[in-house]
């Protein structure tokens, strides 16, 4: 019994539907040894909003699920690896496997790790949010600088600063400020 990773397609915001699904169908055709996961792969992100931090899941992949299966041989006679792939196949929202040709193509090992450990660490130390990034133009919309303009010279996505250069009278000045403090322009 080979237990691969693989990647499906389906519906862009109907991953957890789909996902539930297929955990359903997997459970009445008792199937678990050979479907025992079925992942949306989701990082754990801090967001601020209104001056308030709030943690949320991200979908990694939008539009698509990850699956740990032994899905036989295409084509074979064998009933349990026609079970299996008429139930993936016959899940309402299942699209298709991700690779060419037609045999499913598995993910590497390295591939599966590095998303396992990014859901893993996301769910330890859920990481900032920060869309702003280097030379974005911003104002800064609260604290002791509130209402200047400046250009973003440096982004600490650890803590969520930036470093902007801010015209005080007539010299540039660089200032420190928290990532939710400033609105693009």
């Amino acid at each position: 019994m080979a237990l691969d990773w693989y990647v499906v397609r389906v519906a862009t915001n109907r991953e957890d539907s789909v996902r539930e699904r297929l955990v359903q169908r997997v459970k009445a055709d008792k199937l678990e040894h050979r479907i025992p996961q079925i992942l949306v792969p989701v990082e754990r992100i801090a967001e601020i909003k209104s001056g308030k931090k709030k943690v949320v899941n991200r979908k990694i992949y939008p539009g698509y699920l990850m699956l740990q299966a032994d899905l036989g041989e295409a084509g074979s006679e064998d009933q349990e690896d026609q079970s299996v792939w008429f139930a993936l196949h016959e899940t309402q929202g299942f699209g298709d496997f991700v690779g060419g040709g037609k045999e499913p193509t598995p993910m590497t090992p390295d591939e599966v790790e590095g998303i396992l450990s990014r859901m893993e660490q996301s769910e330890d130390a859920p990481r900032l949010d920060v869309r702003i990034k280097r030379g974005d133009l911003v104002r800064i919309t609260e604290g002791p600088f509130e209402g200047f303009d400046g250009s973003v010279e440096d982004v600490d996505e650890g803590k969520g600063l930036l470093h902007i250069s801010v015209t005080i009278f007539g010299r540039a000045t660089s200032v420190e400020i928290d990532h939710w403090q400033v609105e693009p322009v």
